[in-house]
């Protein structure tokens, strides 16, 4: 397996393995996408990557971790994004293009990181956010809200009503984020999830609301298109949510359809420790993938064109993503191409950026100039 192949998922076709990161940028107004999202959507797809994910997007106003979050939960919200994708498809080369349906459960009404990333009082615009328990995030945090079984079956709906907007609007592929202690992976660590009901105590009862959702959202998806799921594979806290439980859980997810989980980690508390360095993730996206079958995509420190390809040579994944990468250098995968050796589709306008002794790097080059 090499990092340039093609690679199918259900009626979808990726030129190759390279996937860009949902990447939360705070720049929405009312769940709205904005011309921000316009240039960097576009600056994304002309990447070389084969899939492009659009930033974790809440399902409902309050599953917003800020304010400035990307939402598409009503009419508004559609229309903006659909405007913002229809123009920048028309600027770029092809390429999928996902998104990551999310709610941020008790992380919500945050302040964006730039401005702290605390949470943001009501008194000051901020509002109660949703949780599996009343158990904040941070002990000198207020604390969420507890879901009730209306509430959980609004949550539910409200997955499943964003997945049918996506669809309308032409999102390739869907990714369901269960990671990085938001609502879902709250429900699924016993660190945020105390309940006492079929929805709490057991492996098998924290488990249940996030496959519902699941189930919701295939249901609601247009059976041809692809539908991941990305895991907090641990928690890195003792007695948390951990690697023996993603495990299972990716069982019943293969069994119920998924398309492919996106192995990540931490963020459901304050006491995790990390041991961050290159590729610290990656263990966790081939053991997923030997024990279960399932397709995965590995993340977390991979920075550079040799690293990649070395965890697909290995088949530790099928894929890798990368965020901060493609942040610091947007034409990464053009990059990649030329150390590997591999070739890329770039827009018409740049075909001549090129050094002339990696020119084969893009797909139907013409060097000429008048």
């Amino acid at each position: 397996m090499k990092l340039f192949d093609p690679i199918a998922i259900r009626d979808l076709a990726l030129a190759n393995r390279i996937v860009v990161s949902p990447m939360c940028q705070y720049s929405a107004v009312d769940g709205c996408a904005t011309d921000w999202h316009l240039v960097h959507w576009a600056q994304m797809m002309m990447s070389g990557a084969a899939m492009f994910t659009i930033e974790a997007t809440a399902v409902t106003a309050e599953g917003r971790i800020s304010p400035g979050d990307l939402g598409l939960y009503d009419d508004a919200c559609e229309r903006a994004a659909a405007d913002a994708l229809a123009r920048a498809r028309a600027q770029c080369p092809p390429i999928a293009v996902a998104m990551q349906l999310a709610h941020a459960g008790r992380k919500g009404s945050s302040y964006a990181p730039w401005d702290g990333g605390t949470l943001i009082p009501v008194d000051a615009g901020g509002w109660v956010p949703s949780a599996p328990s009343a158990l904040p995030h941070g002990a000198d945090e207020a604390a969420p809200r507890a879901l009730d079984a209306a509430g959980l079956a609004r949550v539910r709906d409200a997955f499943a009503d964003s997945a049918k907007r996506a669809a309308r609007i032409g999102i390739d592929a869907l990714e369901l984020h269960m990671a990085h202690g938001y609502l879902l992976h709250e429900f699924l660590s016993p660190i945020a999830n105390r309940r006492t009901d079929a929805y709490g105590g057991s492996f098998e009862h924290r488990i249940r609301y996030p496959m519902e959702v699941f189930d919701a959202v295939r249901a609601a998806w247009p059976a041809s298109r692809p539908l991941g799921v990305r895991l907090s594979c641990t928690d890195w806290v003792d007695g948390g949510w951990d690697l023996d439980q993603s495990i299972e859980l990716s069982r019943r997810l293969v069994a119920h359809g998924v398309d492919w989980i996106d192995a990540s980690s931490g963020g459901v508390s304050p006491s995790q420790k990390i041991p961050v360095g290159p590729g610290y993730q990656v263990r966790f996206a081939g053991e997923i993938r030997r024990a279960t079958g399932a397709t995965t995509v590995a993340v977390g420190l991979i920075t550079d064109a040799e690293q990649a390809a070395t965890i697909l040579a290995a088949g530790d994944a099928d894929m890798v993503a990368m965020a901060r990468a493609f942040l610091w250098d947007p034409r990464w995968a053009w990059h990649a191409a030329a150390t590997l050796g591999a070739s890329v589709t770039p827009p018409r306008q740049y075909t001549r950026a090129a050094p002339r002794n990696a020119a084969a790097v893009f797909v139907g080059a013409k060097i000429g100039q008048r």
